[in-house]
């Protein structure tokens, strides 16, 4: 019997089918370009959602919160750093004139010759922000001041805690129109802050620069979003904007479409991350505001106190308190306040102002005591509060090694000291410094400051004109001979003239050449000619 030949055949394995869950298409290579197209492959769950708050004119709104109302005339906001006097935001009434933001104060005042100009007040507008900070800080603590005029929340981990996200963005837009402020200088919706909310925190900042109503929780919508938005949203520098126009881009779209290598090559690295930022390919870090940190303590008495060294003992735990609470943050005070409460009475306010930063128990203590004995207390006290002002950074140092006059060695906090006692005893207003203001006109650049007590003394600036150390209150009309002023006789010019010419946007502007002048007794005077057509003389200070 012959043997069978087998033939092994080895069927194909059938392909095993895989759920339609798990079936993965290869990625197409990413483009070239900036657009959305590019780095697709690279795009993530978005970890974080950002609420942007965009305010509209808030340097019209800065000024509307410093002024006390009743102001008729059309108001114009121009930046004094600008050369050019450009208006940078006006009120409707001034828009309705013909006046647009952009053209300079000369064309605005030939266009609405009744338009009140004002400087902006970059102080007052950062003070708002800061207020529209705090109130957004009850639903996240990652909130970002984005200057000059946004903010920026990150919700991701507070959707919860408010009901879900619609819940919160509503819940944030109500507390910001309730804002009793914020209600009064907006007057109408188009000053009110707008919120969007973006997966990438420049998103959400260029939609409610724009304007747009933007509720977008996924980070591949958008480039799509984002395409019909202007180009200036993004805030880049006009000689880019410029560029960028002549070559026919004016959208974030067009933009969006261009090759990122030509790009890059074009108008820098810097740009390009920004768009990198824009579309979420990018981390943006932003910077959190830090609350400023405060004491405040309470105590309530066993019973009603009316003997000022019992209340002084009774508040000995709570400055004991405050001085570890300095110490640890290595800080110091200037400012402390003790509220008083009675039974029927308003609360007494003792108001402590120091010339330096302390963290002291006893030496708070004392000048507490000097402070309390200067009070007249309407009945006895009941509870008491006290409060710090900001803490300032104090440099801890030892005590010296030699006595005070003892081998040349000078005292040291003697001056702080002197004026912190005479504060205490005769009030906060009865002892003062003098500060310098960026200011022209010689009776405004001056103020009345803290007493300023730093170690250094600060070097003059170069080519300032020399000034008297005595200002009059009001400058005093001299007589005059053939044009020459007089004061105990003719004087002798011996410097100038000196032209000041400002305050053009508050309505009390001078046209002055200022002299040095000479009497016939050496004492040297500093006066001034008007450049009207009267020319008159005026005495306005006195040289040491």
């Amino acid at each position: 019997m012959h043997p069978r030949a087998y033939r092994l055949v080895f069927p194909e394995p059938k392909p095993r089918r895989t759920p339609s869950v798990l079936r993965v298409r290869p990625a197409a290579p990413p483009p070239s370009g900036p657009g959305p197209e590019g780095q697709a492959a690279l795009a993530l769950e978005p970890r974080e959602l950002w609420i942007a708050a965009h305010v509209p004119q808030l340097p019209l709104l800065a000024l509307r919160a410093g002024s006390k109302g009743g102001e008729t005339a059309p108001l114009v906001v121009v930046d004094p750093a600008d050369h050019h006097q450009r208006i940078i935001d006006a009120d409707d009434n001034a828009q309705a004139a013909g006046v647009r933001i952009g053209m300079t104060l000369g064309a605005a005042l030939a266009t609405a010759p009744r338009i009140e100009p004002r400087p902006r007040d970059v102080a007052r507008e950062l003070e708002l922000l800061q207020r529209l900070a705090g109130l957004a800080a009850t639903f996240t603590p990652q909130v970002s001041i984005a200057p000059p005029d946004g903010l920026l929340l990150e919700i991701k981990s507070s959707i919860a805690l408010f009901g879900g996200l619609r819940a919160l963005c509503r819940q944030l837009r109500d507390a910001c129109r309730a804002d009793p402020l914020f209600a009064r200088i907006t007057g109408g919706q188009g000053s009110a802050p707008r919120f969007t909310l973006a997966p990438t925190a420049l998103a959400a900042l260029v939609a409610a620069r724009a304007g747009a109503r933007c509720f977008i929780t996924d980070v591949n919508v958008l480039p799509a979003r984002l395409k019909p938005l202007p180009l200036t949203t993004l805030r880049w520098p006009e000689a880019q904007n410029a560029r960028l126009a002549a070559m026919g881009v004016r959208t974030l779209g067009e933009l969006m479409r261009l090759p990122r290598a030509g790009f890059a090559q074009r108008f820098g690295v810097d740009l390009l991350n920004d768009l990198d930022r824009l579309l979420g390919r990018r981390a943006d870090p932003r910077r959190r505001l830090v609350p400023r940190e405060r004491y405040r303590g309470r105590r309530d008495f066993d019973h009603e106190i009316t003997d000022h060294e019992r209340i002084l003992q009774a508040l000995s735990p709570l400055v004991g308190e405050l001085e570890r609470f300095l110490r640890e943050r290595q800080r110091g005070i200037t400012a402390l306040l003790c509220r008083f409460h009675h039974y029927r009475a308003e609360p007494t306010r003792c108001v402590l102002r120091l010339a330096a930063p302390e963290a002291n128990a006893e030496r708070l203590l004392a000048l507490l005591r000097e402070r309390l004995a200067t009070l007249t207390l309407p009945e006895p006290v009941r509870r008491c509060d006290l409060r710090s002002g900001a803490l300032i950074e104090h440099a801890l140092s030892s005590k010296p090694l030699w006595s005070p006059g003892e081998r040349g060695h000078a005292p040291a906090g003697e001056m702080p000291a002197l004026i912190e006692q005479l504060r205490a005893r005769l009030g906060a207003a009865a002892v003062y410094g003098l500060a310098r203001v960026s200011e022209h006109r010689p009776e405004n650049a001056w103020r009345v400051a803290e007493p300023a007590l730093a170690a250094a003394v600060a070097q003059p600036r170069a080519e300032t004109p020399r000034r008297p150390l005595w200002l009059l209150h009001a400058p005093q009309p001299l007589e005059s001979q053939r044009g020459r002023p007089r004061h105990q006789g003719v004087l002798e010019l011996l410097a100038g003239p000196e032209r000041i010419e400002s305050g053009w946007w508050d309505g009390a502007d001078i046209q002055r050449d200022y002299y040095v002048a000479s009497t016939a007794g050496g004492a040297r005077l500093w006066i001034y000619r008007e450049c009207t057509r009267q020319k008159r003389w005026f005495l306005h200070g006195l040289f040491g």
